[in-house]
């Protein structure tokens, strides 16, 4: 394997012109800058002020440590939020006061956040290293899987499933790591070296592949239930016709939505993946989602709101544009979102306004905030964690 490094990005060979861009690269096209060093042409809009109509407190602060080149994502299970580093720190923090519940520390910087169903806690270090923790933070095993991790671990009914970069998910035993089962599929000329989330949908699991493609995988044993393709790539380029599914399909009763980038954000039937609806869109961070809009930000941070039930464009701000946004989470009467200077933002889920602004650390927040209980929990890139309670 071969590496071509051309300012933030970088491409891998793997003999012919199989290749990934790493983080940096999809941080590069989220700022709207040059994927080849040059200056950047798009520079973050400044915040102005607004009439704050919602009031946020601060209710805890903890630390994890830094998520070095990877965006690592915390996940809420109950009452507890499971949150990791870089340097291989894995913590259960109590969501309400951010106590922390359980401390543990893996022998490999680490490449994922943690996945977690409360009582088996999995994450994925350097070189394919998987470990799994017991609900005292006890080490169950370590597997290795011999591909670089980079999405979550998806842990419940008694697996732990992993995906790796070059295209194979493993349905792990959740208790001893033992392979149940493997899932592979052929690699497309070039990828998004970033996170693809999972996700549980009845008796299947849901996810999102290179090339515009999402699908449902049997639990039991690995095996294509369906596939269903969201976009076509389009250019002339490699680059330009980089096309994947970006973030956490969300599923919402019958049916399952996707963004992809440089693509589409689209909406299909979760029981066989037949399209409802789709339309242009490129984002590199996935929607999120309430029970009849789809929000998502573009590849210029303009964030809008979609009705989910056909497409129809309800509202867009563009207050934010190249402010490197991370992905958004649907809470309450809001669409909340963090961005590069670590700033997180409230706005309207009904109009797109502003209704609160909070300032968590200068460093960027590209994570989901999630939700456990009554707190709504962020974390930034130098691994600062914050609890925030709307009033």
């Amino acid at each position: 394997m071969t590496s071509m490094h051309y300012g933030a990005a970088r491409i891998s060979r793997h003999g012919g012109f199989a290749g990934a861009l790493t983080a940096a690269a999809c941080a590069a096209l989220l700022a709207g800058c040059s994927l080849f060093g040059k200056a950047d042409k798009h520079p973050p809009n400044e915040l102005k002020p607004f009439t704050q109509t919602l009031s946020i407190k601060q209710a805890w602060s903890a630390s994890v440590g830094k998520s070095g080149p990877y965006s690592l994502q915390p996940v809420a299970v109950g009452d507890k939020v499971y949150t990791s580093s870089n340097g291989g720190n894995v913590l259960a923090l109590d969501g309400a006061t951010g106590r922390t519940v359980w401390q543990a520390k893996t022998d490999v910087d680490l490449t994922s956040g943690p996945g977690s169903d409360g009582t088996v806690t999995a994450v994925a270090g350097e070189k394919g290293a998987v470990f799994a923790f017991d609900g005292s933070g006890k080490q169950l095993w370590k597997k290795q899987v011999n591909g670089e991790v980079l999405s979550a671990p998806l842990v419940g009914n008694g697996l732990v499933v992993v995906r790796t970069t070059d295209t194979r998910v493993m349905g792990l035993d959740a208790q001893t790591g033992e392979r149940r089962w493997i899932y592979q599929r052929s690699q497309t000329p070039l990828n998004l070296r970033a996170a693809m989330g999972m996700v549980f949908a009845g008796d299947g699991i849901v996810m999102g592949f290179p090339g515009g493609k999402l699908g449902v995988l049997a639990p039991s044993n690995g095996v294509l239930r369906w596939e269903s393709t969201i976009s076509y790539p389009k250019g002339v380029s490699e680059i330009e016709r980089l096309n994947d599914v970006t973030g956490l399909p969300m599923v919402n009763g019958r049916q399952v939505c996707a963004t992809t980038f440089q693509g589409r954000i689209a909406c299909l039937e979760l029981a066989n993946g037949q399209p409802q609806w789709g339309k242009e869109f490129s984002s590199p961070t996935g929607p999120t989602q309430d029970d009849t809009s789809l929000f998502a930000g573009d590849e210029r941070s303009v964030l809008y709101a979609f009705d989910r039930s056909n497409g129809t464009e309800r509202w867009r701000n563009d207050q934010l544009l190249n402010r490197r946004l991370g992905v958004p989470l649907a809470l309450g009467r809001s669409v909340v979102v963090g961005d590069f200077e670590g700033y997180v933002h409230f706005l309207s889920r009904e109009d797109g306004q502003f209704l609160a602004r909070v300032k968590a650390d200068g460093s960027a927040i590209t994570a989901a905030p999630v939700v456990s209980g009554q707190t709504m929990v962020v974390q930034s890139r130098d691994g600062d964690i914050y609890g925030f309670r709307p009033e």
